[in-house]
């Protein structure tokens, strides 16, 4: 068996989606998602000139030395380009595998460890009262948990406040759009959201909140302890982790659980915050970390910390990627909670799929393979829109993550 062809699919329906097709001689084919949200086409340059040449000629069920060649083979290793264009190909191996098998992928990865897997949603507002009508339409559309962001005061275009409700795009503009930031407005504001959520609903559903990045450690810190009497589930992304020791002081001043990781491209960009037990949940992805194949060793380390799985699962990762996670989460035995933000009804038509929603779980499909495919011909009503990120500045005008 052979690796014949292999091409990138392009398409933006309402979003941008990279998508690799990997065909073998014997009719099987495979696909995988390379999307990296406002740098697509850099993935697809490298997959079509650097990774795709490689390819032809391989044998599909080589999946370890083919993710040993395409890493190990290249001497400028890591990085997002490089992770997502090998995690296109190991996932396409993967679906081809379970394909050839007849086996609904969570099979090959050794059976479920779950009948079902939890998810949250985002619900957001302009300012707290629309945010807790938001938390309560998806508690009763039967969500257990729920991500909580809010407009603040005095804050232009605040992190996480988008403009729908199930679904929103942050890469918005053909060049980057200017958003704004001050740490001090947000840390006299957000307990206060989590205050009124507690008090309208109490503590019978999980309450998340993403700080994306924008708290130094001491500020990181300082949040999470004020947070504490609302017991969320996480605060996620609350301080760079480029400085995995920054989460050392995080970790020493409150007791808010941590995670973080969706940024991550490689097993070391988590190995310190995992061995030192500086986070409680690991939110790499499998689109992001090049693929199943290297996202198991993640998830191995962290098993031997009582860290757990929290994938990022917003709508920049295609449902080539979501349908893949739900096998990966049904099987790994330290599965925490998995991301779920819907896609349009657009992109759902583009990727057919039989992951399905029920009760505030997804349930993965049982047919062979990943269970997700894509319309070719749908997908090329949709071509490629240039769209960026936005960034962030303080008022003052300093650059500062988004």
């Amino acid at each position: 068996m052979k690796i014949q062809d292999a091409r990138v699919i392009v398409c933006c329906p309402g979003r941008n989606f990279v998508t690799l097709k990997i065909e073998t001689d014997q009719g099987v084919y495979g696909i995988g998602d390379a999307t990296l949200n406002g740098r697509e086409l850099a993935v697809v340059s490298y997959l079509e000139d650097h990774v795709i040449p490689c390819l032809i000629g391989k044998d599909p069920r080589r999946i370890e030395d083919i993710w040993q060649y395409l890493y190990r083979g290249a001497y400028w290793r890591r990085g997002p380009v490089t992770m997502r264009a090998i995690a296109a190909v190991d996932v396409a191996l993967w679906d081809i595998k379970a394909k050839m098998a007849g086996m609904p992928l969570h099979q090959l990865l050794g059976g479920k460890s779950r009948d079902r897997v939890m998810v949250y949603g985002h619900a957001n507002g302009s300012d707290i009262a629309e945010t807790v009508d938001a938390v309560g339409q998806y508690i009763d559309m039967g969500y257990k948990a729920i991500r909580a962001q809010t407009g603040v005061p005095g804050i232009k275009d605040a992190y996480g406040v988008g403009r729908g409700k199930l679904y929103y795009e942050p890469a918005d503009a053909d060049l980057p759009s200017h958003t704004g930031w001050d740490t001090r407005k947000a840390l006299n504001h957000v307990p206060k959201l989590f205050e009124k959520l507690r008090d309208t609903y109490g503590f019978d559903h999980h309450l998340l909140h993403d700080g994306h990045h924008r708290y130094t450690p001491q500020e990181a810190a300082n949040l999470g302890k004020m947070l504490e009497p609302f017991q969320l589930f996480w605060l996620e992304d609350v301080t760079p982790a480029e400085n995995q020791e920054a989460f050392k002081l995080v970790r020493q001043h409150t007791v808010t659980p941590l995670a973080v990781g969706e940024i991550f491209n490689t097993i070391w960009d988590a190995k310190d915050l995992i061995e030192n037990q500086l986070i409680d949940y690991i939110r790499t992805t499998i689109v992001g970390a090049g693929g199943i194949t290297h996202l198991r060793r993640i998830a191995d380390l962290a098993a031997l910390y009582q860290v757990r799985t929290g994938c990022h699962g917003a709508t920049d990762l295609s449902p080539v990627t979501m349908g893949t996670a739900l096998h990966f989460d049904s099987w790994v035995p330290n599965f925490g909670i998995q991301e779920y933000m819907r896609h349009s009804a657009e992109t759902d038509a583009v990727f057919p799929h039989d992951y399905r929603f029920e009760d505030g779980h997804l349930i993965c499909g049982e047919s062979a393979g990943h269970g997700v495919d894509i319309d070719e011909k749908l997908a090329a009503k949709y071509p490629y829109k240039r769209a960026f990120l936005p960034v962030a500045r303080l008022e003052d005008g300093t650059m500062w993550n988004w």
